[in-house]
């Protein structure tokens, strides 16, 4: 599914734009949690990622996991020095109100489905 049509689906509110290279991206996989270094050694390449954790590491994290998105839940929102790093690094950012299991049980729904295993 294009990160677009996930956007529309979940009402994500954007925060920083997504990269030329990730709007074609197919997003089949996603991955969530608030222990970075669990995202990096477990979330899947071109993946969205769906945490609570809103400061700078997350964004390092994203880039060297190859995520295509990152969605704060529960209301969450990075500051602007993050935001910024995001868009410089082409990492789409999102928030949206719901909590993680609510916006993960929905992204299953569209077909987004965890690592393979």
């Amino acid at each position: 599914m294009k990160l677009e049509q996930i956007v529309d689906e979940l009402g994500l509110t954007e925060l920083s734009p997504p990269a030329a290279d990730t709007v074609d991206v197919d997003i089949t996989r996603g991955y969530a949690s608030d222990l970075l270094s669990d995202v990096l050694a477990n979330a899947p390449s071109d993946g969205i990622l769906v945490t609570l954790q809103v400061h700078l590491n997350v964004i390092a994290v994203a880039g060297h996991a190859d995520l295509a998105a990152v969605v704060f839940a529960g209301g969450r929102r990075p500051d602007e020095d993050v935001v910024a790093k995001a868009a410089e690094e082409g990492i789409a950012l999102y928030a949206v109100q719901s909590d993680t299991f609510e916006v993960v049980g929905r992204l299953h729904g569209l077909g987004i489905k965890g690592r393979e295993a």
